[in-house]
């Protein structure tokens, strides 16, 4: 697999990409009255009456924070990062996590990426203001980053930053694996794009 362009530094997402998630969304969705199809985060933002805006977040930190109490890491992800590192290369993590659950996530997993960016900091993927942040602060052009991710909303916002879309699949096809420039099944595919 070669990329027409060189890579001069990664974002990744967090959860289902760096470490494990096992956040129910479908019971998520039934305690907060999200109806199926809509964007959880969007639902939440889009409730009229702060006190349901309010409860609706608060159930998901909490399933947030209890996601991240037995988050493990994703195979191949120590040896990826640090071969990152050794490349000397400059990387960050965008999630649509809250702050507290990614900070625990980040620390009890012993990921070594100090910059990481939640849904408080910017708009949640896939809208792309948070890579777009880091690719200013980094001074790189978007093209030159990539971003790895899960989900559909990962593909989305690296496409809509104009990065390079990675997506990760653990050896299960998705319908819109297609939009990704990158289809890999584990991290460690990634090293031959870092040496």
């Amino acid at each position: 697999m070669k990329l027409p362009v060189q890579i001069k530094g990664i974002i990744f997402d967090l959860d289902g990409t760096l470490v494990e998630s096992s956040l129910d969304f479908e019971l998520i969705r039934q305690q907060i009255g999200c109806p199926e199809g809509i964007d959880l985060l969007k639902y939440v933002d889009d409730l009229s009456c702060q006190t349901s805006q309010a409860r609706a977040n608060n159930i998901i930190i909490e399933h947030e924070y209890q996601d991240a109490i037995t988050a493990k890491p994703i195979k191949g992800m120590a040896e990826l990062i640090s071969a990152i590192e050794a490349a000397k290369m400059p990387t960050a993590i965008v999630t649509r996590n809250s702050l507290a659950a990614s900070t625990m996530k980040v620390k009890q997993n012993a990921i070594a990426i100090d910059h990481v960016l939640t849904r408080e900091d910017y708009p949640a993927k896939p809208a792309p203001d948070a890579l777009l942040a880091i690719a200013n602060q980094w001074q790189i052009a978007p093209k030159h980053i990539m971003y790895v991710g899960d989900y559909l909303y990962d593909i989305q916002a690296a496409n809509n930053a104009g990065m390079i879309a990675c997506l990760i699949t653990h050896g299960v096809e998705s319908r819109y694996q297609d939009l990704a420039d990158i289809v890999i099944e584990e991290l460690n595919q990634l090293l031959p794009f870092i040496q």
